[in-house]
């Protein structure tokens, strides 16, 4: 089985080599990581680029800095137009916001699911180092989406997932509009429209350590109208 493991970055090079290491310490056969890198201004490609020489990474790089839900479909394109496609594509924050070893985890889920959410918002799972704002309004989003959307996931912003190739085979990959974090939100709904499985495992989500984080008022301003129209184009 081959896995590839995504991982989109801008302005990460204080953490890129921590987490790319922590990743091939678990030892998966058939796995490779590709980095999505936005023209990072730090020097993030570099690294990547030195990382090359010792593990099976691939680099893209892009022209500017789109956002992630576009940083992520162009991606997924070029993977699923690859000659040796992978069985199962792993979606992982750079920051170290998310622990790889969560990864097997998955791995074992996936034979069972279509699609594999990492759910801080199920039993076993949580957030650490957040303050009570930032927690209000990740969890209000979470339940606005599911009611909005009439979906039974608990966790739906997150971004650490596993999916099964053929799912994102079968969503229409130009026809995603988010261009931030609610990218997360629409491609689970699709899968789900679609009838796949989709299943939830615990993690625990660790606000960065270094560097800045991305989350801003514009990324929620999207999620509350985005969701609103993924629910109006169904009706």
């Amino acid at each position: 089985m081959k896995t590839i493991v995504v991982i989109p970055t801008y302005n990460e090079r204080s953490n890129i080599l921590e987490i790319i290491e922590k990743i091939f310490a678990l030892n998966i056969n058939g796995l490779e990581v590709l980095v999505v890198d936005d023209n990072s201004p730090d020097g993030t490609a570099d690294v990547v680029k030195e990382l090359s020489n010792k593990y099976p990474i691939k680099l893209i790089s892009r022209a500017k800095k789109e956002g992630l839900g576009k940083a992520y479909v162009s991606v997924f394109k070029q993977i699923l137009l690859a000659q040796d496609k992978p069985d199962y594509i792993i979606q992982i924050d750079a920051d170290l916001s998310h622990n790889p070893k969560n990864i097997l985890n998955f791995l074992n889920k996936i034979g069972e699911c279509d699609l594999v959410l990492g759910s801080r918002y199920i039993k076993g799972g949580g957030t650490e180092n957040w303050d009570y704002v930032r927690k209000m309004v990740s969890r209000f989003g979470n339940i606005y989406a599911q009611f909005i959307l009439s979906l039974p996931y608990k966790d739906l912003t997150g971004g650490f997932k596993c999916w099964k190739r053929e799912v994102l085979e079968k969503i229409d990959l130009d026809l995603l509009s988010s261009t931030g974090y609610n990218f997360q939100i629409e491609t689970t709904y699709k899968a789900h429209k679609l009838g796949y499985k989709i299943c939830e495992v615990p993690i625990t989500f660790t606000e960065r350590k270094t560097g800045k984080s991305k989350f801003n008022l514009g990324i929620i301003w999207e999620s509350f109208i985005k969701v609103l129209w993924l629910k109006l184009k169904t009706l």
